[in-house]
């Protein structure tokens, strides 16, 4: 999943002439924090609430003061972990967009990421996420699916993170089951890495527990 397929069309850019008055309206309308402020396709910034709230006149016109928020945006082809790692690294509550000619295409809304880690992870089923940590090179998918299913376990979803500047990747498993101590000791075996492993919790619509537990693996 890619920064482009997360894009809320509702949202519309600040242009420079908008007012302190109508974006804090905009924030209360869409409940978010921050708004990206567009001169034609450029986007100059993001504008958070605490900047809107130093303007001391509500007429005034945003462009008109400097931004807290310049380099926080994604590209369209950038991974949802990226995504999130942004959102995370500025505190973001909506993050901008743009294409290889640095153009802004549109906003990815935070609290929707939480939703779209349910589906990518499937978050809404009885298991546990495993993460290995490996060379790019030694990576096999194959090799992995036959481990965790020579323990009567089957992987529901899989993802590759790369770790810049090295070779190293992290492999991210939605494994079916809470039992893992025979899987972790196959993979030991094997001479597989694990990294980290996040427990089921106990109320399986808590969400927002579950984008916690990826936040502090995501920071790590």
């Amino acid at each position: 999943m890619i920064a482009r397929e997360l894009i809320n069309n509702l949202v519309k850019p600040l242009r420079t002439s908008d007012t302190a008055e109508f974006a804090l309206s905009m924030m209360n309308d869409l409940k978010v924090s921050h708004l990206p402020i567009v001169n034609e396709d450029k986007l100059l910034g993001v504008i958070s609430e605490e900047d809107i709230y130093e303007i001391n006149e509500p007429g005034e016109q945003v462009g008109n003061h400097s931004l807290s928020l310049k380099n926080a945006f994604v590209y369209e082809w950038q991974h949802l972990f990226d995504v999130i790692k942004t959102a995370h690294r500025e505190n973001l509550t909506l993050i901008p967009v743009l294409d290889k000619k640095d153009n802004y295409i549109g906003d990815i809304l935070t609290v929707e990421i939480v939703f779209k880690l349910s589906e990518f992870f499937m978050l809404d089923k009885p298991g546990t996420v495993l993460i290995l940590n490996m060379g790019i090179n030694d990576y096999s998918l194959t090799e992995i699916s036959n481990i965790v299913e020579s323990n009567n376990a089957k992987i529901l979803s899989s993802s590759i993170v790369s770790n810049p500047g090295t070779s190293i990747v992290d492999v991210v498993l939605k494994i079916n089951t809470t039992e893992l101590h025979s899987i972790i000791q196959t993979f030991e075996r094997y001479n597989y890495q694990v990294k980290t492993i996040f427990e089921e919790v106990s109320d399986t619509g808590d969400l927002k527990e579950r984008y916690d537990m990826l936040m502090k693996y995501l920071n790590v």
